[in-house]
């Protein structure tokens, strides 16, 4: 009987500290989770990098661009009143290893998947509000149906041609099927304002696609920044003057570029291209964040 009490004690003692351990578990995981920011953040997740040594579709030479490699950046705003999730990888996190590792799909390689190093940084699906995409290719929309809780922010000719019968060039309809049935707000003014007060703009810029836009944000230390979307791939396209050769049409691409280069100068803020290798190699990578 001694012996089987003292069994007993033991096991209880082991459950009540592995409970312990739990509840230590479970608070630091707690601990983790963000709160809403006291002013404007932007976080920066490497989504991959396309590894292309051609740019002749940029209307460049190979000797004219820094590097042809082109950066995927994932990126969240993290606003007081709620999050915007903006652009979200050309490989789901379905793709990925199960036991971890890297992806690789095509000309495009990414380290980690975009969930977990949204985890890192204490959001979840969940915690996004908003969801938007510069336009409707296949590196900006991998991981959408992942999103597809929060509410879509997007312009109405880019969501009919998303769920047309037309079939899109380099973009997999599987990645952002869940959409349809998301909450949607469809964007009918060249800029729309997601929080109300002026620090986070959704600007029209198309012509790389129908409905393509760019992003503006008012962070309060950084100064005023415009992410391009694909408006622009390479700095030389801006510093030469150079059109791609595919877009949807070049007359309005050429058209956004002169409206984006006016509000530039009267906002003073900078410009973000997104696709941008070596500028972007320069940015702090998420956990550190811009504010």
């Amino acid at each position: 009987m001694l012996r089987t009490w003292k069994r007993e004690l033991i096991g209880l003692s082991i459950v009540i500290l592995l409970g312990g351990g739990s509840a230590v578990v479970e608070s630091k995981a707690a601990a983790k989770h963000a709160k809403a920011p006291k002013s404007l953040r932007l976080y920066l997740f490497d989504c991959g990098t396309i590894h292309t040594m051609n740019v002749d579709a940029y209307s460049l030479k190979k000797e004219e661009v820094g590097s042809t490699e082109m950066a995927i950046p994932c990126i969240l705003v993290a606003h007081p009143k709620g999050t915007l999730m903006w652009d979200n990888g050309d490989i789901p996190d379905r793709a990925f290893p199960a036991g971890g590792g890297p992806a690789t799909a095509g000309v495009v390689t990414q380290a980690k998947p975009l969930l977990p190093q949204l985890a890192a940084v204490g959001y979840t699906p969940a915690d996004i509000t908003y969801l938007a995409m510069s336009h409707y290719h296949g590196d900006h929309v991998a991981n959408a149906n992942a999103l597809a809780g929060s509410t879509w922010l997007v312009r109405q000719v880019e969501r009919d041609r998303m769920f047309s019968d037309v079939p899109i060039p380099r973009s997999d309809p599987a990645n952002y099927s869940a959409l349809k049935n998301s909450k949607t707000v469809i964007i009918d003014q060249d800029e729309y304002d997601v929080f109300g007060d002026g620090t986070v703009l959704i600007e029209s810029t198309p012509g790389h696609t129908p409905g393509h836009q760019s992003l503006f944000l008012k962070l309060a230390k950084t100064g005023p920044v415009v992410l391009s979307g694909d408006l622009y791939h390479y700095p030389e396209e801006r510093a030469l003057n150079r059109l791609p050769v595919a877009e949807f049409n070049k007359d309005q691409t050429a058209a956004s570029r002169a409206k984006l280069e006016g509000f530039l100068k009267k906002t003073g803020a900078q410009l973000w291209i997104q696709h941008d290798f070596l500028g972007n190699a320069k940015l702090k990578k998420a956990p550190a964040y811009y504010e």
